[in-house]
């Protein structure tokens, strides 16, 4: 009996694949063309590719331009500077804008305002604008007297420029007053907050003398704020450049109009000599 128990599961078992295998249906040349259509469309719809997500291409800006890096044979982006247009119109010397990697070259090396009085360059991390305001630009008591002050040339990466020596003077002013941040001037940035550093840079040689008493440096912005502090040259290196701090602000829109940038000492009543002044430099903080 045993035996006959299983043979009967094992037919149950193939007759239960074979009702499995025939449930779907299967047509014969009589079945309705109706039929037929209706399942190859089923089969269309199963074999349907997935839907690819939409992709939005947003247009550049207009003062970002493509430029090819010859080294890494790659093209990168640079965001033109701000206002730069309106910046070159007092440029010395053409500044050749065939294309943008050369406008870019020329920008980063420097170019020179107004008869050599200021130089203009882009700073390359951000593109952010950056001036040096040389001492011919500064308005320096007695400076064109030459019994008190001298106004050698000094030649820098192929150029020269005027700076100006203290021969002896017993008092010491000197000041600059440009626009900044109006739309058509120079001195301009991004309408967003920008840090801007403003530093004097001095040299003092020997037989360098009268400077122990310490100078006033100031700054006043366009909406009245006014910063004044006091630097010792007296301890500070000679025969070199250094950077004498005026004072770091944040750029806004109450900042339009004139900006006034000094340093003066009339209080010691000392001779002084030895002072060489190059000028104002106005770049953004990094």
């Amino acid at each position: 009996m045993g035996g006959a128990s299983s043979h009967d599961e094992d037919s149950e078992s193939l007759q239960a694949k074979d009702e499995h295998s025939n449930s779907r249906p299967q047509y014969s040349e009589e079945t309705s063309a109706v039929a037929k259509e209706c399942e190859n469309k089923l089969k269309t719809v199963e074999k349907a590719p997935e839907a690819k997500p939409q992709v939005i291409v947003h247009e550049k800006l207009a003062d970002v331009k493509p430029i090819y890096d010859a080294k890494a044979k790659t093209v990168k982006e640079f965001k033109l500077p701000h206002n730069y247009e309106s910046i070159l119109r007092d440029a010395d010397s053409p500044v050749d804008r065939s294309s943008v990697d050369k406008l870019y070259d020329q920008l980063s090396t420097g170019v020179f305002l107004n008869q050599k009085r200021k130089k203009y360059w882009v700073e390359k991390k951000f593109y952010s604008n950056c001036f040096m305001l040389f001492a011919k630009d500064l308005s320096i008591t007695w400076g064109g007297d030459t019994r008190y002050w001298k106004w050698p040339s000094l030649c820098e990466t192929g150029a020269y420029h005027i700076c100006v020596t203290s021969s002896n003077s017993c008092h010491l002013h000197f000041q600059e007053s440009s626009m900044f941040s109006s739309p058509n001037h120079q001195f301009s940035y991004d309408s967003g907050d920008v840090s801007v550093d403003v530093a004097e840079l001095l040299d003092l040689k020997d037989p360098a003398y009268g400077w122990g008493v310490p100078v006033n440096v100031s700054l006043v912005l366009p909406n009245g704020y006014k910063h004044e502090h006091k630097e010792k040259l007296q301890t500070k290196p000679r025969e070199q450049w250094i950077e004498v701090p005026v004072c770091e602000f944040i750029t806004s829109p109450e900042n339009v109009g004139e900006i006034q940038i000094g340093m003066n000492e009339y209080d010691g009543g000392e001779w002084k000599r030895g002072l060489v002044i190059k000028g104002i430099s106005i770049r953004p903080k990094t």
